[in-house]
């Protein structure tokens, strides 16, 4: 028990210190979130985490980005971690979708010539609704995890590709049929991917699927 300890944390500390620079970026409308930015690359991704998860969950997924080329940015959503604004008393009601459109707008005033986002559950959710809410082409594209927009997907203005697992559900039942429904009225162009098992959002990269739910990402970021 001892030697696979300190095997983990060595490395979770090489992830970690592969982090470029930890940044503050103020939001629209008050709110202060913090990130860790990774890469110098002038294609960018901003990494949005789900409801049980937070900015270093991302660490090995920003590394795989890193190493393609990208400058990635995982940032925590007010109410985790150092961040904060307006709402955060209820996550599931707080204006998230301003902390990614800030998480964008910093990478783009700082030199990336495309930014696309990455959502896994509620940080999909907000993905979109910042897709929905943004000006044209700010955001290039938009990878949902087990999620969708909260508003209407016909009104997304990015590329989207949604992953989602077959078995995936919550206490309401199937995530899959809503999925697929927000997935119909997406415009052009889109992707659906259904996987096996029923891992949910970013817990897919804890399951049997994560190889390829990373190259379907890196897929559909590089492609034409």
């Amino acid at each position: 028990m001892f030697v696979g300890r300190v095997i983990f944390a060595t490395v979770t500390l090489a992830i970690v210190a592969w982090a470029q620079q930890n940044v503050s970026i103020p939001t629209g409308d008050g709110g202060l979130i913090f990130a860790d930015l990774y890469g110098k690359g002038d294609r960018a991704v901003v990494l949005a985490h789900g409801g049980q998860f937070n900015k270093g969950s991302w660490a090995k997924q920003a590394v795989a980005l890193d190493a393609a080329g990208f400058r990635v940015l995982a940032f925590d959503f007010r109410g985790y971690g150092q961040s904060h604004g307006p709402g955060q008393a209820d996550i599931y009601t707080a204006p998230l979708y301003l902390d990614v459109l800030a998480a964008v707008r910093y990478l783009k005033s700082h030199g990336a010539k495309t930014v696309s986002v990455v959502g896994g559950s509620l940080g999909g959710g907000a993905a979109g609704d910042a897709s929905i809410e943004s000006k044209p082409g700010e955001i290039e594209r938009v990878v949902f995890l087990g999620a969708s927009p909260n508003r209407p997907a016909g009104k997304l203005k990015s590329r989207s590709l949604f992953i989602v697992a077959r078995d995936d559900a919550n206490d309401d039942g199937p995530r899959l049929p809503g999925i697929r429904a927000q997935y119909e009225k997406a415009p052009q162009p889109k992707e659906l991917i259904i996987l096996d098992g029923s891992a949910h959002a970013q817990f897919l990269f804890e399951s049997d699927q994560a190889e390829r739910v990373m190259r379907e990402i890196l897929r559909f970021l590089t492609a034409p």
